[in-house]
């Protein structure tokens, strides 16, 4: 007998209609017949897509949960149909310690909604070696935030004791971005000229640095949130030669120029930047990008309501992006198999998230049931998420999540989120 069997359900537009059965959180059975089970669902036709899989959230958990906490965060993920999230260290305090690290692990299994990894700080390096041993997703490291030096000894430290580990980075370069926020700071407050106060070449000159090291030590390099192509390609040449770099895109970058930051002000202020038009990932670099990551990273809006110099840079994402991709697919300029390479499949191989981002027998049951014909506008009035506010506010989209369901268990149904326990996707 199954716990559970979804019927009458499609697992892309033109497919036959099947029934997934599922048992002990995991997919047991996909067939053309619906077998006996304690719950059957009914999903008269609607698309199934593996749970989406973020490794890229700021839940602020502990010491900024003013902003978000790991419930509200995860309510925000399963509303948008993410099953598993990767939340990054900058937190209070930072998660660059064992104790900070096992400290956050307990917070996670307490409060987490949606299973959930968790990505190592990199400062003193005399913790790397314990920090590896309680898996974390990879070893972050902000590049705006150190010094060549430094970033040399990290990638000698964790190639030494962590060689299977990933380092993810925050490409832009310190140097660069110092000197021109100088300049910047002079001429006023005009938002756009946070743009140019972070510009393309910060990035593209610490994407360069960054490949040189991964070639140097062999080590795998994930690029988060790249927004201009000349990194993009730098990215994508290095990985044709051999080079273990894989990109990522935001959903900000990948939909918003810099002309956003006139219209939305602090609400489209982000690190990095948006891009003017020349330098923009637009939608048709999708195919050349390895995964999207929300880069979820809310605040309040009093703090966003300050000088354009001093409101935090970070835009919740969790909650609008599948709606953004649907919208996409209805109007053919992607295929559900995108979505599918970007946001579940890549995702779990990159990051060795064991069990998830397909579905097959023997997955576990991570599953967002998704209508195609839901026609929706985004209003942050109505997300799960602390942060109320987003630069994609207003936007019509057709194409909506309709159930999450973590490992069996349904987490949200109909916008409404229900109870769950996520789980350490490393344990």
């Amino acid at each position: 007998m199954l716990d559970l069997c979804l019927v009458n359900c499609k697992l892309d537009s033109n497919a036959e209609e099947v029934c997934l059965g599922i048992k002990g959180g995991k997919i047991v059975s996909i067939k053309k017949l619906p077998a006996h089970a304690d719950e059957t669902i009914d999903l008269n036709g609607q698309i199934v897509l593996p749970g989406l899989i973020d490794v890229h959230v700021h839940f602020r958990d502990p010491g900024l949960t003013f902003k978000e906490d790991f419930h509200t965060g995860s309510a925000a993920a399963a509303a948008g149909g993410f099953t598993t999230v990767l939340d990054m260290p900058n937190t209070l305090p930072p998660t660059n310690t064992p104790p900070a690290f096992r400290e956050k692990l307990k917070i996670g299994q307490k409060k987490s909604l949606v299973d959930f990894g968790i990505h190592a700080g990199v400062s003193d390096l005399s913790h790397i070696k314990e920090l590896a041993e309680l898996k974390p997703a990879s070893f972050k490291i902000f590049m705006d935030l150190v010094d060549g030096d430094f970033l040399l000894k990290a990638f000698d430290k964790i190639k030494g004791v962590a060689a299977d580990h990933v380092i993810s980075l925050h490409a832009e370069d310190s140097q660069l971005v110092q000197q021109c926020t100088r300049i910047m700071k002079k001429e006023g407050n005009d938002p756009e000229l946070y743009a140019q106060a972070r510009p393309p070449q910060a990035e593209i000159k610490a994407v360069e640095a960054a490949i040189s090291l991964a070639w140097k030590y062999n080590q795998k390099v994930h690029f988060c949130h790249v927004s201009t192509q000349k990194s993009l390609q730098l990215i994508n040449n290095a990985q044709a030669r051999g080079c273990p770099v894989t990109s990522e895109i935001t959903p900000h970058h990948l939909f918003l120029d810099s002309s956003y930051l006139n219209r939305f002000g602090n609400m489209a202020k982000t690190n990095p930047p948006l891009r003017d038009k020349e330098n923009q990932l637009g939608l048709k670099y999708l195919p050349e990008i390895d995964i999207i990551g929300t880069d979820h990273a809310p605040h309040t809006l009093e703090e966003k309501k300050k000088s354009v110099w001093d409101a935090p840079p970070g835009v919740p994402g969790l909650e609008t992006i599948l709606p953004l991709l649907l919208t996409q697919v209805n109007q053919g300029k992607l295929k559900l198999k995108d979505i599918k390479r970007l946001l579940c499949e890549n995702p779990a191989k990159m990051f060795h998230i064991p069990h998830k981002g397909f579905i097959l027998e023997g997955m576990d049951a991570d599953l967002v049931v998704v209508d195609l014909e839901k026609d929706g506008v985004i209003d942050s009035a109505n997300f799960h998420s602390k942060a109320k506010y987003s630069p994609f506010e207003g936007f019509k989209v057709k194409g909506m999540p309709t159930m999450t369901l973590v490992r069996g268990q349904k987490v949200m149904d109909e916008g409404e989120i229900l109870e769950n326990h996520g789980k350490f996707v490393y344990a």
